[in-house]
Formats: structure tokens, C-alpha cells, sequence
């Protein structure tokens, strides 16, 4: 199985559907989970055709900020549980075997909503031993390493990250392709790089996933 998540900052001009479509001919996703979609349901469900997906669940942006966009194949089973403004939570199987928990993120910007927003997700799972992902652009920079220009990192800002991992046991999968995931896009002394991006899971669903 492969589950594909990607901030893509609008979905609303050719080149970043032209990038979508170059990545999902690579990768070959059973799931895409896409934030900061910008974009309204029938948008999304044209370019959902296109990329040759079955099924989908939208949550409407506000305005043109927000917008998440979930899809999936037809040999995997998906039902959403819950779902708000900055995620996605599904129970998902493939060709109808064993069962887990996958939730989608776009965590929020502003440091005001960070504690309620990781105290939600502490809260998602009660049982100890789900096998659970948790995928998606977390906005928390999470050590001084995971960045490079801008403000100097801040300890507290990661807190509520922090404890959430923690209290739930989580394991931090590895990324490739580069140590930074988000860009201003800006050159020399202007330049900021920071990892936003994370796949983040319990040691039960990595257990499980190298069966998959």
C-alpha cells in the first residue's frame, strides 16, 4: 500500500496538478491525502477523474484558506470517523484484510489554536495497541535541525507536539528526498527551510505496514 499526503497550497493552477499527476504516475497511491486545497468539492472531484481515484471525502475551505481532500482506489476500504477543519480521521483496510486507523492532517498555523488542536488528536485513540497513522503537514518545527533561517527555534512552540507524541508512544517514520519539506521560496539571508511534514505512526501499524 502507499499513502501519498501533500500540502499543496492550492490546487488551483495547471503546473501544481501537472506535479500531482507526475507524482501519483511514480508513486502509485492507493490513498492521496491533499491540505490547503483551496479549492471547493467540484474542483477537486474534476481533478480527482483525472488522476484516475475512486472514491473521495472533502472538508470545504474557509474562504480561500484550508480545503482537505482525501482519495482512494477501489481495492481499499475507507470510513471516516471524524472529521474537522485540520483533519481527517478514517478506519482503512485493503482487499478487505486487516483493519487500521489513518488520520490526515493540515495542523494550524497560529500558536493559539496548537495546544487544542494536539490535545483533539491525544484524544482520538483510546485504546492502547491501534494501529494508527498519522500523516500530514504537522506546521511544528520540532528542533533548531529542522530549520535553517527565520526566527531561532523556540522550544515551547513544539511542546504540545511534544506531548503528544509522547503520551501515545509514537514513532517517527523517515523521510527522503531532503531534512526540509517547507520553502519561503526566498534566496540568501532571506531564505527560510523548515520540515512541516511528518508520518508519524504506532509501533503496531509499523509492524503491520511491512506486511502490506
Amino acid at each position: 500500500m502507499v499513502v501519498m499526503a501533500w500540502n499543496v497550497r492550492g490546487l488551483g493552477n495547471r503546473v501544481t496538478v501537472r506535479a500531482l499527476k507526475n507524482s501519483m504516475v511514480k508513486f502509485k497511491p492507493n490513498i492521496v491525502f491533499l491540505s490547503e486545497t483551496k479549492q471547493k468539492k467540484r474542483y477537486l472531484e474534476k481533478i480527482k477523474m483525472k488522476m484516475k481515484m475512486d472514491h473521495s471525502f472533502y472538508v470545504e475551505p474557509s474562504g480561500l484558506a484550508g480545503g482537505l481532500s482525501l482519495w482512494w482506489t477501489n481495492d481499499t476500504q475507507v470510513t471516516i470517523l471524524k472529521h474537522g477543519k485540520h483533519f481527517i480521521d478514517a478506519m482503512i483496510s485493503v482487499n478487505g484484510e486487516t483493519e487500521w486507523f489513518g488520520t490526515f492532517i493540515y495542523g494550524p498555523p497560529y500558536r493559539e489554536e496548537k495546544q487544542a488542536f494536539w490535545e483533539s488528536m491525544t484524544n482520538l485513540r483510546s485504546c492502547p495497541g491501534d494501529r494508527w497513522l498519522v500523516i500530514g503537514d504537522t506546521n511544528v518545527v520540532a528542533s533548531q535541525e529542522e530549520k535553517i533561517g527565520g526566527d531561532t527555534f523556540n522550544p515551547s512552540d513544539a511542546r504540545h507536539f511534544y506531548e503528544f507524541v509522547d503520551s501515545l508512544g509514537l514513532l517517527e517514520l523517515p523521510i527522503s528526498g531532503g531534512n526540509f519539506t517547507w520553502s519561503n521560496h526566498r534566496s540568501d539571508e532571506d531564505s527560510i527551510l523548515e520540515k512541516l511534514d511528518r508520518a508519524l505512526c504506532s509501533f503496531e501499524w509499523s509492524s503491520l505496514s511491512q506486511k502490506l
